[in-house]
């Protein structure tokens, strides 16, 4: 470090990655976020890309982007405004103004600039020197031309040298922030490992952007941010989607069911299937079946085999796995839907995030066919939320649908990996061999669930199907009362779920004169916001609900006692209408966003600050 250089301590920062499809921006941000964990900060990322493969090269609609927010204290969010925008294209720069505060640092790739690349971005002139940037501090470096020159004796094509520059500007960035390179040397040996060529040219441009930020004095300081105090443990940065295999791979182990994954590739729910296909020595068996319905047929299969079954999807192919889930309702067989929510309808954002499939999973299916839904708050609270549908499933012989997004899903956090002895017991309803009163139906009276028996099982054989059955013993029967027997018992069997799930909790004062109500993944900025409103003085509290079907047996009296109620959600207020049908006395306002991208705090700061120049009156009114 440059004795001109002074090292500054920083609480948290916000860094955003950016460039064309090609240029490796997410792995980019993939392995300053792994040399983060390692530094043990706190941290969430936020990956943002387009849908297509490879849209047009230097267009804004191009733009693939991944943002860092990591800091000395807990981190909830992903962060609005960045600290730090890498730019390797004009278009980045376009794309990502709507994201940079007074003063951001801009690390721009210079070489970039062309008459063409310009036009594409939709500049007239070069953004760096007309003014535009005027009020951010621009560092300038010819990132492409500095690659090619630390490569120059490694006998590679031009086009072969330019895929490594992304490494350069991950130099630039590490050396910024005081960072060790040898998390990204041990990433090179394994990802690349055989090929001594490729880990060494991969190493020479790291080196080489680490070294030009050094020499040429690109900074006037250089920053820090301390590791956070965080509870003694392994931890490991972890995405939502590999969050939730290992916790459905944790909740078999406990379970003693064997996991069956089928299930057929969705953006962005893909990568729990690519996870789970690496643990045949766990005994997993992940199925790629030829569409969604053949996934969940499969696992319904599985299910009645004595697995533990799940199947999983994005908002399109829920849709289409609407029948089975239903023939597993009347079947009453454990299974685990999990639907990582993208933007819709049809095939809509397919990269993007949103809460729109709520409604979709409370009533879509034909017939009254109540399952459990509950819903992941975070990255890492994926695994707690995966391994909870589990346990639910396989404890009430029911359908299980875990909402997850896009957000969550691809976006990644600090988790800490539990002990298997801390995680909760999950004891499946197994039906004893030899059972002389046996029947396939035979519930018992606290949960109002049936046996799960298993095939092979002596004394226990048995049919199950999509037709209706006689109450207890199972057979097809079309007696008008036994369907009203039987389909308030599978509604009554749900309900009593309540009763084995904690209740709401509020975060503040339980009177407060304003509750902000939030579900999912929006979890992260609603607390901040309301964390900082509080600190301002303002009679504020925070609801965050984990479980929507059955809602915790205290959810009037959370709603009670507030002059006024919000529900943020990213969706047009489904949630809100939920609550509005069960509880219609508690009129809500609705903050609701459709967009594709998750909340900030400053736009849902805005909004509760709104609501206090409304009068709020003295009814129970939003």
């Amino acid at each position: 470090m440059t004795a001109k250089s002074k090292v500054v301590a920083l609480e948290h920062v916000v860094i955003r990655f950016s460039g064309d499809s090609g240029d490796g921006m997410q792995l980019t941000g993939n392995l300053f976020s792994d040399s983060t964990a390692f530094a043990g900060n706190d941290f969430a990322t936020f990956p943002d890309y387009p849908a297509e493969i490879r849209p047009p090269q230097g267009t804004v609609a191009g733009v693939s982007g991944f943002q860092v927010h990591f800091g000395h204290k807990p981190v909830h969010t992903t962060g609005d405004l960045c600290d730090v925008l890498v730019a390797m294209n004009p278009a980045s720069i376009k794309a990502n103004m709507r994201w940079l505060r007074p003063g951001t640092i801009i690390i721009f790739d210079s070489d970039s600039v062309t008459e063409k690349a310009l036009e594409k971005a939709g500049y007239a002139d070069d953004p760096t020197v007309d003014g535009t940037l005027a009020d951010y501090q621009v560092v300038k470096a010819p990132i492409s031309e500095l690659t090619k020159e630390a490569l120059k004796d490694f006998g590679m094509d031009n086009k072969s040298m330019l895929k490594s520059k992304n490494m350069f500007a991950l130099g630039i960035v590490m050396y910024l922030f005081n960072r060790e390179l040898d998390t990204v040397y041990k990433y090179f040996e394994t990802k690349f490992k055989g090929k001594d060529q490729v880990i060494k040219a991969n190493r020479t441009v790291l080196d080489a952007g680490y070294h030009y930020a050094d020499t040429w004095e690109l900074f006037t300081n250089t920053y820090r941010v301390e590791a956070a105090d965080l509870e003694k443990g392994k931890y490991r940065n972890i995405t939502g989607n590999t969050a939730a295999a290992w916790g459905l791979m944790a909740a078999s182990e406990k379970s003693g069911r064997p996991l069956f994954l089928g299930s057929y590739p969705i953006t962005p729910a893909t990568d729990i299937l690519a996870e789970l296909t690496k643990y045949k020595n766990l005994n997993v068996k992940a199925y790629q079946a030829e569409d969604e319905i053949a996934g969940i047929m499969s696992s319904i299969g599985a299910a009645y085999t004595g697995c533990m079954a799940v199947t999983t999807t994005s908002g399109p192919g829920l849709s289409l796995k609407s029948e089975a889930m239903g023939l597993a309702v009347m079947t009453e067989l454990p299974l685990v839907i999990i639907d990582v929510q993208r933007g819709g309808p049809s095939t809509g954002l397919p990269t993007k995030m949103e809460q729109s499939d709520l409604m979709q999973a409370l009533y879509g299916r034909n017939g009254d066919a109540p399952l459990v839904v509950i819903a992941a708050r975070s990255s890492a609270g994926c695994f707690y939320t995966a391994y909870e549908a589990a346990r639910i499933a396989m404890e009430h012989m029911t359908p299980v649908i875990m909402l997850s997004d896009g957000s969550l899903g691809n976006g990644s956090e600090v988790f800490r990996i539990p002990k298997m002895a801390d995680l909760p017991s999950i004891t499946p309803p197994l039906a004893k061999a030899d059972d002389p009163n046996y029947m396939p139906y035979r519930r018992d009276e606290k949960w109002l669930r049936r046996e799960w028996a298993i095939p092979g099982t002596p004394g226990l054989r048995h049919r199950v199907g999509g037709l209706e059955k006689e109450n207890g013993k199972g057979n097809l029967s079309t007696n008008p009362e036994n369907h009203q027997i039987m389909t308030e018992l599978r509604e009554e069997k749900i309900n009593r779920v309540a009763n084995d799930i904690p209740l709401q909790e509020i975060y503040g004062d339980k009177n407060a004169d304003l509750l902000v109500v939030s579900w999912g993944g929006t979890f992260g900025t609603v607390r901040t916001a309301v964390e900082g409103l509080m600190e301002e003085g303002k009679s504020i509290a925070h609801a965050h609900f984990d479980y929507i079907m059955p809602l915790p047996r205290n959810t009037e009296e959370v709603l009670q006692g507030h002059k006024k109620i919000v529900v943020c959600e990213i969706n047009r207020g489904q949630f809100a209408k939920y609550l509005r049908m069960n509880f219609p006395e508690y009129k809500c306002e609705q903050f609701n966003k459709v967009m594709g991208l998750p909340f900030t705090i400053g736009e849902l700061a805005f909004k509760i600050i709104r609501l206090w120049k409304i009068r709020i009156s003295n009814k129970r009114s939003c």
